[in-house]
């Protein structure tokens, strides 16, 4: 074979190790720079902060205070063989129906027939009274007050178990220690919160021994211990604190130092009854304590105008990384009217007029200043 002809083997040799060549440099100095593209995709990514805005849970909560069946009141809702106190309350149910939480203090117990229906000063109000108020949207009731035990062991088992029957958030009273140390963690919205409900007293009387469970009297042991059970599980803890002396418009010295202690407790919201009068809204550190919604009906208007008017109170109540804040909503009196203890009715001072109550603006102004506590 000449030279010419093995110089044509070589060439086609020579152009294919060349092509390999080249793929392997190729690969070498090309696909890094893909690699590198791509990293710096995912490092941009990476590197990018997604910002999302975050809400705050929030919920809202109506309260009013004492409901109290004097026997005028419900002999006026007798009609026709039956109890209906619904006419009393028309004002009231569309002023409250956009609130989540609705609470009330069910003064006078509901306690059964078979113990006759009775007013002051051993309370027994029919079933009625309770079917009214559910029917206006009142889900959250607070059970241990004064009144509490005015029928027995007896009217508190009935009416653990009609408040039970209706669905309704009820604290305060019990049918058994299991039932009173088993303390509740409630949810509305996505907040988790607990409501508890505790009186300074029963009139003078004793639970029998044993069945200390019956109503959740105050005690400043037991009440930190109930707090410590769910503290650390809610968003929010409020309390409801049936205090404080009969008439007065001035807190005292009792609520203030009771109010103090829950506060310290890490207790976010105070509900205060008993007085029948309006007294102030103030803030202890963080925790908003309302001292007292005064009456939400009653008879008491024979007394004069200061048990007759009661507040209701409005709240949106927002979660925050700082914890519960509180914006009032909505702050109304309330009047409970009665023509010569009859033709009972809950008036919101919005609805009010100078025949029903004289010169009521100036009335109301004098209220207001006490709630804001303010020197009028």
């Amino acid at each position: 074979m000449d030279m010419k002809k093995k110089r044509l083997k070589k060439k086609p040799i020579i152009i294919l190790i060349i092509g390999i060549i080249a793929v392997i440099v190729g690969i070498k100095y090309i696909k890094p720079e893909k690699n590198i593209e791509k990293n710096k995709k995912v490092k941009d990514v990476k590197d990018v902060k997604v910002i999302k805005e975050k809400k705050d849970k929030t919920m809202s909560m109506v309260m009013v205070g004492d409901v109290l069946i004097h026997e005028s009141v419900y002999k006026d809702a007798y009609q026709n063989g039956e109890y209906n106190f619904d006419s009393m309350f028309s004002f009231i149910k569309p002023m409250i129906k956009d609130y989540d939480l609705k609470y009330c203090n069910q003064e006078s117990i509901i306690g059964g027939k078979n113990l006759k229906i009775s007013g002051y000063p051993a309370f027994n109000s029919p079933d009625e009274i309770g079917d009214t108020i559910v029917d206006l949207g009142f889900n959250v009731i607070g059970l241990a007050n004064n009144h509490a035990y005015d029928k027995g062991e007896e009217a508190i088992l009935y009416s653990n178990q009609y408040w039970s029957n209706k669905g309704v958030i009820k604290e305060g009273t019990y049918s058994s220690f299991d039932e009173r140390d088993s303390i509740q963690v409630y949810e509305q919205n996505g907040i988790k919160y607990g409501f508890l409900a505790y009186t300074t007293g029963i009139n003078g009387n004793k639970l029998p021994q044993g069945k200390e469970y019956l109503i959740n009297i105050y005690d400043e042991d037991k009440v930190k211990e109930d707090i410590g059970k769910i503290k650390d599980k809610v968003d929010l803890v409020m309390v409801a604190m049936h205090w404080g002396d009969e008439y007065t418009n001035t807190p005292t010295n009792s609520e203030r130092e009771i109010a103090s202690y829950l506060s310290s407790l890490g207790v976010d919201m105070i509900i205060g009854t008993h007085p029948h009068v309006i007294q102030p809204i103030e803030y202890i550190n963080d925790t908003l304590v309302i001292y007292s919604l005064g009456n939400f009906i009653s008879n008491q208007l024979v007394l004069g105008v200061n048990p007759a008017i009661g507040l209701l109170l409005g709240v949106d109540i927002k979660i925050t990384d700082d914890g519960p804040k509180f914006d009032i909503r909505q702050k109304e009196l309330i009047y409970s009217y009665s023509d010569n203890s009859t033709k009972f009715k809950v008036i919101p001072f919005s609805k009010m007029n100078n025949d029903i109550l004289k010169d009521y603006k100036t009335v109301e102004q004098e209220y207001l200043a006490i709630i804001d506590n303010k020197k009028s």
